[in-house]
């Protein structure tokens, strides 16, 4: 290979893949991925095979979008069945394990009604011994406790179950992430590596840092085949945009869905990265729009979207510190979210409510997030308190003004809000389209279908501005942006609950002085600091 000095395309994506499935955090924190293989993944491949043109046409059905149908076509047949195959081969300690939760829980149930546990430990199967903890909680309900530090060295983990592919963005919609396997394709690179490999780090890195195709060639340990496709992916000159950076005052930046970036000369500061590769495209920022350092980037909670691993990991050393919420430590639905980034090479910081991070000039503060988890007992989620320029930054993302007093709180404990961001998805999706395999008691579809992951309606969102104060506020988190349909696979139309809700709200907000918007694709909001 050459040693002419060369830059990743601007139009570059990379998909981490975990046994060919997209690697959401729920895919490869190893209790959830268990649970997920065994108890979606395989079933789902199951059901493929047994009619594989059904669920081929249903995939490319719009009345069916974000269903869990296996968007392969018939043709490739043999690929799914070979990868379930190995599945079962490759994978049966993963698969014991996830049986063994089930067997637990069922045996915590049945035992655990109140009289000292330790009789029950023996009881336990041997996947589990000394990966978890009985416990009450103070209504005397036992339940199981992970240790999921542990769990990641444990056989329920490995790396080898990881691999990336490299391909150019096409502007065409790719297959639902929750469902469709990525199979093997003449137009992309796949390379064999964990997530943490740092040839990856040095991929990204050379966006902004110019470097030659025999280094990365080394860096990703390619063979001859390998380096001819990379080629395809480096081009000699930067497409970089002088106004990624400030000189002066401050400035947010809105790109899709609850991605912000909020701006000083001095600091850098990112909410839920999720990035357009898309640089044919125009009115939206993509990658040669991003600073080449981001001192912060801060995640509101684990969803897919909102912890977006294509968009983390081409995030690879240019961030300075990722700022997470805690977990609640070891309940099985409640996977650590910086376990996870580290898996994908990054450090993160955990915080709990109301901790600050203070960099010269502002502050960082985690805030209490309710809702949109299904009433399921999740705490790795937070909304976040920002103050920088002179301006505090309310990020609500998909939480839910169930109780409009918390935020009242917010306001006396750190100040009046300036701009707040709300999500209003308040027809979100049940309870089992996300969380069902890991439910190891089934429960009835009508008690799922009411406990949906909604984000404010207009009454709460408008209840969440009074006691912020806010002056200024901006439904996002929509999932409207053209480009996320592979993970948000969302449809609205005018009739749509959501959308004459947010009509709603700003209605209000005209009414009460407030000024609002409905923010889609592209958005700034500058300001000179006080």
């Amino acid at each position: 290979m050459s040693d002419e000095r060369v830059f990743l395309r601007p139009n570059t994506i990379i998909e981490p893949l975990v046994d060919r499935f997209y690697a959401s955090m729920y895919a490869v924190s190893p209790v959830t991925a268990t649970m997920s293989l065994a108890f979606r993944w395989i079933p789902m491949l199951e059901s493929y095979l047994q009619a594989p043109d059904w669920h081929y046409q249903a995939s490319r059905d719009p009345r069916f979008r974000g269903g869990f149908f296996v968007g392969v076509d018939e043709k490739r047949k043999d690929e799914v069945e070979a990868l379930l195959a190995g599945i079962r081969r490759d994978r049966a300690d993963m698969i014991r394990f996830a049986e063994a939760i089930g067997e637990a829980e069922k045996i915590v149930r049945d035992e655990a009604i109140g009289y000292d546990l330790r009789p029950i430990y023996p009881k336990l199967p041997a996947e589990l011994a000394g990966l978890v903890e009985l416990a009450y909680d103070t209504n005397n309900a036992a339940s199981l406790h992970f240790q999921e530090p542990l769990v990641y060295r444990s056989k329920a983990y490995t790396e080898d179950r990881q691999s990336v592919q490299l391909s150019v963005e096409t502007g065409i919609e790719r297959p639902f992430v929750m469902s469709t396997p990525r199979l093997t394709s003449p137009d992309v690179l796949e390379l064999d590596i964990p997530f943490r490999h740092p040839g990856l780090e040095a991929l990204f890195r050379s966006r902004v840092h110019p470097t030659t195709p025999a280094a990365l060639r080394e860096a990703l340990e390619l063979d001859d085949a390998q380096a001819s496709r990379l080629s395809g992916l480096l081009v000699p000159e930067s497409a970089l945009h002088a106004d990624r950076h400030i000189e002066q005052g401050a400035r947010i930046r809105y790109w899709g869905h609850a991605c912000l970036l909020m701006q000083t000369p001095d600091v850098a500061i990112m909410t839920d990265p999720f990035i357009s590769a898309d640089t044919d495209a125009t009115g939206r920022y993509t990658y040669n729009d991003l600073p080449d350092h981001i001192d912060y980037v801060i995640i509101t909670h684990g969803h897919s979207d909102h912890l977006v691993p294509e968009t983390l990991l081409q995030l690879r050393g240019r961030v300075g510190t990722f700022v997470v919420p805690r977990t609640s430590r070891g309940n099985l639905c409640d996977p650590s979210l910086a376990l996870y980034l580290r898996s994908l090479g990054f450090d993160a910081v955990e915080v709990d409510d109301f901790d600050e991070i203070t960099f010269p000039g502002g502050r960082i503060v985690a805030t209490p997030f309710f809702g949109e988890h299904a009433d399921l007992d999740i705490r790795a989620k937070a909304t976040w308190f920002v103050e920088l320029g002179g301006k505090s930054v309310y990020v609500g993302a998909d939480s839910s003004g169930l109780d409009p007093v918390l935020y009242r709180y917010v306001r006396g404990h750190l100040g009046r809000v300036d701009i707040a961001f709300l999500g209003m998805e308040c027809d979100g999706a049940p309870l089992n389209w996300q969380y069902q395999a890991f439910l190891t008691k089934a429960i009835p579809n009508k008690m799922s279908d009411s406990r949906k992951m909604s984000g404010s309606n207009a009454e709460q969102a408008a209840a969440i501005v009074t006691e912020l104060g806010a002056e200024e506020v901006y439904v996002y988190a929509m999932g409207e942006e053209s480009w996320l349909g592979h993970v948000m696979a969302t449809s609205y139309n005018e009739d749509s609950f959501q959308l004459k809700q947010i009509t709603e709200f700003e209605t209000w907000c005209s009414n009460n002085g407030v000024k609002s918007g409905h923010l889609l694709d592209r958005d700034e909001w500058t300001w000179s600091r006080s």
